[in-house]
């Protein structure tokens, strides 16, 4: 037996271990050289690695979750008994086995942020693996019919493994769920545990100063009906651009809220561009897209890249370059905004402002008893560095713009 054992390669940008994802291979598996093995977990992406010669996988390095450094083996070939499946077309030789002490050929890896669905796929949203709808598109399967057992729903090797084996049996399908307790464990992996870790530390290590101001949205909402009466429904205007422009215009007078804390050099970087974050619910948990340079935006062209990037980040089809480096973040939970939330600060960042649900209800308006649009926006900021009053006042100069809003675009 000649083993050749794949240790996990520098996956770029000062990486120096990585979680694994998914594994498409099981020990015994025979792979053929350039297959895709299995996909390995860094802060916003899934990477996918492919098998560097033809063999059989006699070991792996662990169940998906498990942390794997940079430089470790992270699987054991028999190139020994190297083979093509008979149903597969005839490829070149397999690379020449090499010493154990010899260096690994560089594997081919794919960058994508989660997975980058298929063009061929169909239409349904599904979250799996290239190599799992290559299996599904030569057995004639349905996707949307796989219940998937993974994060968001992923469809894992298992997951198809079982479709598979019921469709043939005619058996009920089930899916992780222990019949004797109803039980399903999901493992905390990929993004959901990056998110379970950042917020534990956000709150664990940041004083939040939470401040809810109530608005009046009455002008500002007959302003964005009569803007989006000539517009298609992909490019009609969200309350979110409005504020995103209301938000800048604030930070020319509070640049103190415009600012990232260096941890490691103990210092404040205020910023004079204003790379707005917008948080975004997405199958695989909350990600923080970036509109960069907001304060050279105009209001159609914040409310495009906003849309492009939240689609993006819903579709997995975000850059990690683009996931990364805001400055502030605006957060909502649209029709399930509720009357008022606590965001927990996107860090390094010292301030976020949430958007809660609008709803008419009777006010004091000049004087009189009048149904008005309200809403509240609620807002936390780092209380080592931003002063209660200054996190205030930033939020009331907001307040008057969103209330008479051809203020936002006024000069000055």
């Amino acid at each position: 037996m000649s083993e050749f054992v794949f240790k996990l390669p520098d996956l770029g940008e000062g990486t120096v271990e990585s979680e694994i994802g998914e594994w498409l291979i099981n020990v015994g598996d025979t792979v053929k050289e350039e297959d895709v093995i299995g996909t390995m977990m860094t802060d916003k992406a899934a990477i996918e690695l492919s098998s560097p010669v033809s063999g059989t996988v006699i070991k792996l390095a662990g169940e998906p979750g498990d942390v794997v450094a940079v430089g470790a083996p992270l699987v054991v070939f028999d190139t020994d008994s190297a083979a093509v499946p008979k149903t597969a077309k005839q490829s070149p030789e397999p690379a020449a086995i090499q010493p154990d002490n010899s260096p690994a050929p560089e594997p081919t890896v794919a960058a994508t942020v989660a997975e980058t669905p298929d063009e061929s796929a169909e239409p349904a949203r599904v979250i799996t693996s290239p190599a799992i709808r290559r299996r599904a598109k030569e057995a004639g399967v349905d996707l949307t019919l796989v219940p998937g057992s993974g994060p968001g729903g992923r469809i894992m090797r298992s997951d198809f493994d079982l479709y598979l084996k019921a469709r043939a049996t005619g058996a009920a399908i089930s899916v992780g769920a222990s019949p004797a307790t109803g039980v399903k464990e999901i493992k905390i992996i990929g993004v959901r545990r990056v998110i379970a870790e950042r917020m534990a530390a956000a709150k664990r290590e940041i004083p939040h100063f939470a401040y809810v101001e109530e608005i009046d949205i009455t002008e500002l909402e007959a302003l964005r009906k009569h803007l989006n009466a000539d517009r298609g429904a992909a490019e009609r205007l969200t309350l979110l651009p409005f504020l995103g422009l209301a938000l800048v215009k604030a930070l020319k007078e509070f640049p103190q809220c415009n600012v990232t804390h260096d941890k490691a050099r103990n210092v404040l970087l205020q910023h004079e561009a204003v790379h707005l974050g917008v948080a975004t619910q997405t199958p695989d948990g909350l990600k923080v897209p970036v509109v960069r340079h907001a304060e050279v935006r105009s209001l159609d062209d914040l409310a495009a890249d906003i849309r492009r990037m939240t689609l993006a980040a819903r579709d997995n089809k975000a850059k990690k370059s683009e996931l990364a480096g805001s400055t502030i973040t605006i957060t909502s939970l649209g029709k399930l905004g509720g009357i008022a939330s606590t965001p927990v600060i996107n860090s390094p960042e010292v301030a976020i402002i949430g958007v809660n649900r609008a709803v008419e209800r009777p006010v004091v308006f000049n004087g009189q008893v009048a149904v008005r649009l309200m809403m509240n926006l609620s807002s936390s900021f780092d209380h080592r560095f931003v002063d209660g009053y200054d996190a205030a006042a930033m939020i009331q100069r907001i307040k008057e713009m969103l209330e008479h809003p051809a203020t936002i675009f006024l000069p000055g």
